[in-house]
């Protein structure tokens, strides 16, 4: 029997993409035209390790080494429209993970910076995403749940795991008027989704909804067992 080519697969890919969006993110409460176009055109596959690039386009979590996981395509879209990107935004993203959830962040945003505390998953995130063409991302290891003070204040930060609470570094790194952080709050068996707004005269807290992320390490976050 023969193999199918590389055209063939990629097609494949398309296909399994755009039923992805169709199937999952659209016909749900994904309804910013802005971020599915941007599921569109990004490659989950190519985030994934090769033997599970078949489920790539599937509505779940995929491993992907050093005991991380890449989010299922539902939640990061869910998180990716609750900061509401117009396209002229600075934005950090905690746990740079595969580099799949900033390559859709990088697609919306003027800038990305990300911060990834374990230096394999950045360096594998920072080659897909040269590979892929992106040049409006900047990569940082070390601890995301203190921020990266010196490019604040950000439009928008998205944590793409799990704090016991809101890190108040990340607060404080949001811009005043009108800043948004959206991040799971929890511990590691039951979290809260939740957005939370930067005003003149405070910070108001909004649950999206329950979810199970991997816990973020760090100094204003989990602990390292």
């Amino acid at each position: 029997m023969s193999q199918p080519n590389h055209a063939s697969q990629e097609d494949r890919f398309v296909t399994a993409r755009s039923d992805m969006v169709k199937h999952h993110l659209a016909a749900r409460d994904i309804n910013s035209g802005k971020v599915l176009d941007a599921f569109v055109r990004v490659p989950r596959h190519m985030f994934v390790p090769e033997h599970s690039r078949v489920e790539a386009y599937d509505d779940h979590p995929l491993d992907i080494g050093c005991g991380q996981t890449i989010s299922q395509p539902y939640i990061v879209a869910l998180m990716t429209q609750a900061l509401d990107l117009s396209g002229g935004e600075t934005v950090l993203e905690v746990g740079t993970g595969s580099g799949y959830q900033t390559a859709i962040l990088a697609e919306l945003a003027r800038k990305v910076y990300t911060i990834e505390r374990i230096g394999e998953l950045s360096r594998r995130a920072r080659e897909t995403l040269d590979a892929l063409g992106y040049g409006n991302i900047e990569f940082v290891v070390g601890d995301g749940t203190l921020g990266l003070p010196e490019h604040s204040p950000y439009d928008a930060i998205l944590a793409a795991a799990a704090a016991p609470d809101v890190p108040p570094s990340l607060v404080a790194q949001l811009k005043r008027r009108g800043g948004r952080l959206v991040i799971p709050v929890g511990n590691y068996y039951s979290q809260m989704l939740k957005l939370v707004r930067k005003t003149e005269t405070g910070v108001d807290t909004q649950d999206l909804c329950p979810c199970i992320f991997v816990r973020l390490v760090g100094e204003e976050g989990f602990q390292e067992s």
